[in-house]
């Protein structure tokens, strides 16, 4: 399986504006910038750690998944919000954190059982495995 995007600058580092298209066509010319990026401010659209943070949410919520039901829970409820962090590092931004808050409505599955799968996820998603940063986790079985 493969996975594809484009992505289109034009300008200057800090005046220029982006684009970004998904080769499945999800989303087409989504804008991002310098000021959206660095400073908070800039036009409306993404940033490049905004679209990791979603990778990482859905990979794991998609394994985390995977892993209860091979514990028997056939249908659960997951809730998973990524928060990619993009810190200046030596003078240079770094990813330095992705943290991943979970919650999970499952039954027949105690608070142990329902730990280690969910801390087993944190390392074995690919998301995971793809990047090169701290990874925490917050999760929760809720019911």
């Amino acid at each position: 399986m493969k996975s594809t995007a484009t992505a289109v600058w034009n300008g200057g580092l800090k005046d220029g504006k982006g684009n970004l298209t998904a080769g499945t066509g999800s989303f087409n010319g989504m804008a991002y910038d310098f000021g959206k990026r660095f400073e908070g401010t800039g036009t409306p659209g993404t940033t490049p750690e905004e679209l990791i943070a979603a990778a990482h949410a859905g990979c794991y919520a998609m394994a985390l998944s995977g892993g209860l039901n091979k514990a028997g829970v056939a249908s659960p409820e997951i809730n998973a919000v990524a928060t990619v962090t993009l810190d200046m590092v030596d003078g240079k931004p770094v990813v330095t954190n992705s943290h991943l808050v979970v919650q999970v409505k499952a039954a027949g599955l105690t608070a142990e059982q329902f730990a280690e799968i969910a801390e087993g996820t944190k390392t074995g998603c690919p998301i995971s495995r793809a990047l090169n940063t701290n990874i925490t986790l917050d999760a929760k079985l809720v019911g």
